[in-house]
């Protein structure tokens, strides 16, 4: 499988098998993600990968804290839309996919140091998001290693919320942040053939914002 190939099938991943993902596959896969750029080349992603029920339960029972009140919010807004709504279907298999959090059979705990961060828009009057271009490329790395070697997965930043409890239940030292989580695992359904995305003339622009790149020789566009 090629890098173009892994992208487009890729996914999020809401249904495991219970099948556990070795250590080996998780070895090859931060082997290649590790050559993510990042500022400086000052490399400040960890990971902590969980295994064990106990963990991942506590992990799960943090997540549900926020998820609920997300959910209950999101779902009185797909109300009108009908039971077989996308966007409602989308939203009740996120929600299997929290409630079963401690039965994936990997859950990922992306870390990054603090002072290997160059964040340049602190002073801009709206949230921070800089730091992240240090830890985000890697992140999609090493979800494209995983496709690669069959594994799917799921990224998700609900977590970040119980930051403080989920540093002290994994040994996280001072100086560290979490950036997000990653649930990991072998797909239960196979991987998506075709995503929905907005097509390259809706988000690429020459230029000016607005001015877009067209299709290649005037035809319609790949939504892919």
């Amino acid at each position: 499988m090629d890098a173009l190939e892994a992208m487009r099938t890729i996914g999020a991943c809401r249904r495991y098998e219970p099948d556990d993902v070795p250590d080996e596959v998780i070895y090859e896969a931060v082997e290649s993600a590790r050559f993510a750029p990042q500022g400086g080349n000052r490399q400040p992603v960890r990971l902590v990968v969980v295994r064990e029920r106990a963990t991942k339960e506590r992990l799960r029972d943090l997540y549900l804290v926020p998820w609920r009140a997300y959910f209950e919010a999101a779902i009185e807004g797909t109300q009108a839309l009908g039971g077989y709504s996308s966007a409602r279907k989308a939203l009740l298999a996120a929600n299997e996919f929290a409630h079963n959090l401690a039965d994936h059979p990997l859950l990922i705990v992306v870390c990054a140091r603090l002072d290997g961060l160059h964040i340049t828009d602190l002073a801009l009057d709206r949230p921070s998001v800089v730091g992240g271009a240090s830890i985000y490329p890697f992140v999609q790395n090493l979800c494209i290693a995983f496709r690669v070697q069959g594994v799917a997965t799921t990224i998700t930043s609900l977590l970040c919320e119980a930051e403080p409890e989920v540093k002290e239940l994994l040994g996280i030292p001072d100086g560290y942040l979490t950036a997000c989580h990653i649930a990991a695992g072998y797909p239960e359904r196979g991987f998506p053939r075709k995503l929905t995305r907005l097509p390259v003339e809706e988000t690429t622009f020459l230029e000016r914002f607005g001015e877009s790149i067209g299709a290649p020789d005037g035809g319609p566009g790949d939504d892919g």
